[in-house]
């Protein structure tokens, strides 16, 4: 009987340390495939509605390329995913400065966020992947050393569940996603998916891409409650469209944030009869379009990946949270040592 998990080495890092992958297959058609590498999801294979088996998110097939240019391609996104303004913000009256790698911005973490480190892996019960990475004092300038602890589990319901548990010994800011640019066509346009957001509110925001207001979603592009196809919406002429070149803005989801697990979004391909749909604890969810695929970069398989040929779907906290006053819509992101930090 083949084991729930297997491993392999996937390749050296220029410095000489050696990235292992790993395979979970759940027995019912679901595979993954990650690299301890960022923790970056390779592979997502299922099959089709006909039978026929694809691997439904962006990747390349091979170390160098994820190491010298990958895009966020499959990554466990950290310390902060998304975007804080400035790359500054106060806490406990202290100002804190981030490294700045969105222009003036700090983007899912800095120069070399979580996706650009080597995680430590163990086999849990021989069916979880358990993924371990010590972000030290003063790492992109956040403060206090942090200890994550990421889980990744292949359900017979052809689920994969992701959960994130982090501990702190001083105050930090913490919001962690993933960031897998999804097809589930295998290959080719997203644009022709249909996609369903269980949200009624999303943040505009500025030409940097910096939240600015909360704006309700009736009567413009970004209302996605019942199931859309991305390309019918994407090319009106909405200004919020303009600034971003398609969709890169968080939706605040219906649900309460509560701890448990709550619908956030529905993503279906019709020629395939692939769908995926997103439950989560966290309280909003980030829609990007893959605007700035270029075809510049070659995937797995020898892709050229263009303009909207993956999407991505990153559960979280608003972006630039930690500037903003805490409320009922910008629930906190600050982590305090002895503090429970759960998110899946």
């Amino acid at each position: 009987m083949t084991p729930p998990i297997q491993c392999r080495e996937y390749g050296h890092m220029p410095d000489g340390r050696l990235v292992h992958e790993y395979t979970l297959d759940n027995g019912a058609g679901l595979r993954l495939k990650a690299i301890s590498y960022g923790g970056i999801v390779t592979a997502l294979e299922l099959p089709a509605a006909r039978g026929d088996v694809a691997n439904v998110v962006l990747g390349f097939d091979n170390l160098d390329d994820y190491v010298e240019r990958n895009p966020h391609f499959g990554i466990i996104v950290g310390r902060y995913g998304n975007r804080i303004a400035g790359g500054r913000f106060m806490l406990d009256g202290q100002a804190r400065q981030l490294s700045l790698n969105d222009g003036h911005h700090c983007l899912h973490g800095g120069e070399r966020g979580f996706g650009r480190r080597l995680w430590t892996a163990e086999i849990e019960q021989d069916a979880v992947l358990k993924l371990s990475y010590v972000s030290e004092d003063g790492e992109e300038g956040f403060p206090g050393r942090l200890e994550a602890t990421v889980r990744y589990s292949l359900g017979p319901d052809r689920s994969w569940r992701i959960d994130y548990e982090p501990r702190c010994d001083r105050p930090t800011v913490v919001n962690l996603t993933h960031h897998d640019y999804f097809n589930l066509a295998g290959a080719g346009s997203v644009l022709s998916h249909r996609l369903q957001i269980a949200a009624r509110r999303y943040t505009e925001v500025d030409a940097q891409l910096i939240p600015t207001a909360i704006a309700e979603v009736a009567g413009t592009p970004f209302d996605f409650r019942a199931p859309t196809v991305i390309e019918s919406r994407l090319r009106q002429p909405h200004p919020q469209l303009q600034r971003a070149k398609g969709y890169d803005h968080n939706w605040l989801l219906d649900h309460p944030f509560d701890g448990g697990l709550h619908p956030a979004a529905r993503l279906e391909d019709p020629q395939s009869g692939r769908a995926m749909e997103i439950t989560t604890t966290e309280p909003a969810l980030q829609f990007y379009s893959g605007n700035f695929l270029d075809g510049s970069l070659r995937g797995s398989g020898g892709q050229l990946y263009r303009q909207g040929d993956g999407l991505c779907l990153e559960t979280q906290h608003s972006p630039d949270s930690p500037n903003r006053p805490v409320d009922q819509d910008w629930p906190s992101t600050v982590l305090r040592p002895g503090q429970r930090y759960r998110s899946s």
